[in-house]
């Protein structure tokens, strides 16, 4: 979901995954950034909130 063009908010990836968002934001820190060595980026999206894309 975050290699997606348009990203994904914790609150879509907490419905798709059925996982609490405090485990979502550990799991972007700790598994995609240290562990995979992908770059995550964020942004704050009318309507979506915060958006994670990660390259």
């Amino acid at each position: 979901m975050l290699r997606r063009p348009e990203g994904a908010s914790i609150e879509e990836i907490a419905v798709a995954f059925a996982w609490q968002k405090h485990t979502i934001r550990a799991a972007i820190s700790v598994a995609v950034k240290k562990k995979l060595g992908l770059d995550v980026t964020s942004e704050k999206v009318d309507g979506r909130g915060r958006v994670y894309r990660a390259r």
